[in-house]
């Protein structure tokens, strides 16, 4: 049951690493640590909502098959 949990988390953790790369990667080497760090506290919240965008994508996509 650990395991699944830790497995949950990791893909969680991940999934949002992944909504704050555009951020991340346009900002690095323009932006002052404190802008990107602003950055990405701004875009936290979006990227930590990942899973009910993708449950509804998902579900959207169902409805026109």
């Amino acid at each position: 049951m650990r395991l699944l949990i830790a497995l949950l988390i990791i893909i969680y953790l991940v999934g949002v690493g992944v909504e704050l790369a555009p951020t991340i990667q346009t900002k690095w080497n323009s932006a002052s640590a404190a802008d990107l760090v602003a950055s990405i506290i701004q875009d936290l919240p979006d990227a930590m909502a990942w899973p009910a965008r993708l449950a509804r994508r998902m579900s959207d996509h169902s409805d026109h098959i």
